[in-house]
């Protein structure tokens, strides 16, 4: 099995709090919304999927060539999950973020980095594969 030289992917998990309700619950926007995001993070759009939920909620994602970005949204709390998954170095994931932050109107928000399928993890992985 040949194993990368270096971590195959970037997935960022971002938290958004105290978005407005209206915006969260609006699937036309927030698709347009995403796109833009999108373009603005150099990311190629393959196509994007949004879906409404009733009686609120949005969930949706946007596949590139680089991955995906995706959105879950729950306005009757203000909060939306948003994932940024890239696996190619052009796709600048925080021009994205900043630019969903803000037309999210999200007063608070947090994200965090997780490294896919980091060579070390693949060993490990394997090992644990072979034991069971």
């Amino acid at each position: 099995m040949n194993k990368p030289e270096k971590n195959l992917g970037q997935h960022i998990l971002a938290e958004f709090y105290e978005c407005d309700a209206d915006i969260l619950n609006d699937v036309d926007f927030l698709e347009k919304t995403f796109n833009e995001a999108s373009e603005a993070a150099n990311a190629t759009i393959v196509k994007s999927v949004f879906h409404p939920f009733s009686p609120v909620g949005v969930t949706g994602v946007v596949v590139i060539m680089e991955s995906h970005i995706s959105i879950h949204t729950w306005p009757e709390f203000g909060y939306a999950a948003v994932d940024f998954f890239t696996c190619s170095d052009k796709m600048q994931y925080q021009k994205a973020y900043d630019y969903i932050a803000n037309k999210l109107k999200s007063k608070n928000h947090t994200s965090q980095k997780v490294e896919r399928g980091f060579p070390q993890h693949l060993k490990e992985t394997h090992l644990m594969n072979s034991i069971l």
